[in-house]
């Protein structure tokens, strides 16, 4: 006798569809449509996209983003930056001989307690001394640290990633040495705090506790 034929069962059928929005500071646009049969396992997810594609202007093709996927509400992801970079490319691009590189990294937690990493960088005009290196470094960690002591984790997101941030660095370190370029080319969303829902996530809704972020983007 024959044995029973063994029933497969199909993975893709038993999962649904779920949409990616980025968080209201980068306008809630849908961003990537992902597939999973327990909406929690969405939760920790990562998606990536470019700031071009969210705001269609070509000249922002060169910066990634990072979206984490932090809660679940029907067949909606709702996410939070988890980093952003310039592409390898575009920083290949502005490095040019005879002048000097500048890097700063610092970490600094902002006014609604998110632990963030911040890179800021800076090429000048021709060389410049290691002293003057030194002093544009303490521009870009006394703006870094001024601007997370008073903003919110979205609206530091925001400075940073289209520029405001950068922008204010050469205001202020022009007076040491001419640059030429000055943006933060990276950052890295280290931990958030703790948050309580008001209300209990129904069937529909999806959250898992969340603090420290993990490393792979």
């Amino acid at each position: 006798m024959s044995k029973a034929a063994k029933k497969v069962r199909d993975k893709w059928r038993a999962k649904e569809w779920y949409s990616v929005f980025t968080p209201s500071y980068f306008g809630e646009q849908n961003v990537a449509v992902i597939p999973s049969e327990d909406p929690k396992k969405l939760i920790g997810r990562v998606v990536e996209t470019t700031l071009y594609d969210i705001s269609g202007d070509f000249s922002h093709q060169s910066t990634k983003l990072y979206f984490l996927v932090v809660l679940v509400n029907g067949d909606r992801c709702e996410t939070i930056l988890k980093s952003h970079e310039y592409s390898t490319d575009y920083l290949r691009s502005l490095v040019r001989r005879g002048s000097t590189r500048i890097d700063g990294i610092f970490t600094a937690s902002t006014s609604d307690k998110y632990l963030t990493r911040v890179y800021v960088i800076s090429f000048s005009h021709g060389r410049i001394q290691g002293s003057q290196e030194h002093a544009v470094r303490q521009v870009m960690g006394k703006v870094v640290a001024e601007k997370a002591a008073k903003l919110t984790y979205s609206q530091l997101c925001h400075e940073m990633v289209l520029g405001k941030m950068g922008s204010d660095v050469y205001n202020e370190a022009k007076k040491v040495c001419p640059l030429r370029h000055v943006g933060v080319r990276k950052s890295k969303l280290l931990s958030m705090p703790l948050e309580t829902p008001s209300s209990e996530p129904g069937p529909s809704q999806a959250r898992e506790p969340m603090a420290p972020i993990p490393e792979a983007s």
